[in-house]
């Protein structure tokens, strides 16, 4: 098998089967169900998923209830690491982030192409802004259900860039020029070889704050620092966060930024330096499915 994806969620009834639906083979393009599986932990909630109905959205889906886990991520992606059968791993910390069609298949050809490369895909909000400021002018599920009718998804995956905003807001709005040329430092959705996952010793359950604070940003620093990884950013290809009530997507600016400096406070106790963002050089690999996409590579 090529790809184990270890999705996990949290109290995401609502969230989470359009994610799931998001990574299905009719509506990721080149690659066959017979190529991944699906391996959702539910780690702990109060009001999990249905597993039979999660289970019935496809054949290549297996399903995992933690029952009083830690309440850091850490161990419930450690957990499905161990289930997984495939050569690559893709980790979705966060359930309610929803991918375009092409994430899979686009990872996959990296693979192929490279020794040892670690994939990130660009993380987008659902809605008119960052929705650390729009839930605070009234953004709800509702206004977020019309945006994805409106599009008609998942007809065409891709119109999610005619409803999202890049992560990366500066103050007043200002989105990074050249968007996709942005460095990052963590993913929604980050591929590895399942070897190099286990040469870094998986995620460290150290960091056991509950959203898992820098936890997947430490992961993909560690892997970075391995002599053969080559570190890529797919281009045109975006997971977007559904609303949800996220430890640090759904706060308000200010509470985000104190969780921030709690999260440093303690990647330095545990790692015994400050947190840096890698500065391995960085391969851009894609497409531009629509106007959308390409216009987030605008200069001006």
């Amino acid at each position: 098998m090529k790809l184990s994806i270890i999705l996990v969620v949290h109290n995401m009834r609502r969230a989470a089967p359009r994610t799931v639906r998001s990574l299905l083979a009719d509506y990721q393009r080149d690659i066959a169900s017979e190529d991944y599986e699906i391996i959702v932990v539910e780690n702990g909630s109060g009001s999990p998923l249905n597993e039979v109905d999660i289970c019935s959205l496809g054949k290549n889906i297996r399903y995992y209830f933690l029952e009083n886990p830690p309440p850091s991520p850490a161990y419930a992606i450690n957990f499905g690491a161990s289930q997984a059968q495939g050569d690559v791993l893709s980790i979705m910390i966060d359930g309610a982030h929803m991918l375009t069609p092409g994430v899979l298949s686009h990872a996959l050809q990296m693979f192929e192409a490279l020794a040892n490369p670690i994939v990130v895909t660009l993380p987008f909000f659902l809605g008119p802004g960052p929705q650390t400021e729009t839930i605070l002018k009234g953004y709800n599920e509702d206004e977020e259900d019309s945006l994805l009718e409106g599009i008609a998804w998942p007809a065409d995956g891709y119109r999610l860039f005619e409803i999202g905003t890049p992560f990366r807001i500066e103050p007043g709005g200002i989105r990074p020029k050249q968007l996709w040329l942005v460095r990052q430092f963590e993913s929604n959705c980050l591929f590895m070889r399942h070897e190099a996952f286990g040469e870094v010793g998986g995620c460290d359950e150290r960091f056991d704050i509950p959203g898992g604070g820098i936890l997947i940003p430490d992961l993909y620093r560690q892997l970075s620092r391995l002599d053969d990884a080559e570190l890529v950013q797919l281009m045109g290809e975006a997971s977007f966060h559904q609303l949800h009530g996220g430890t640090t997507t759904n706060v308000s600016r200010t509470k985000q930024k104190e969780k921030w400096q709690d999260y440093l406070r303690q990647y330095e106790s545990i790692r015994g330096e400050p947190f840096e963002v890698s500065k391995k050089p960085i391969r851009y690999y894609g497409h531009f499915p629509n106007r959308e996409a390409m216009q987030l590579m605008q200069t001006g």
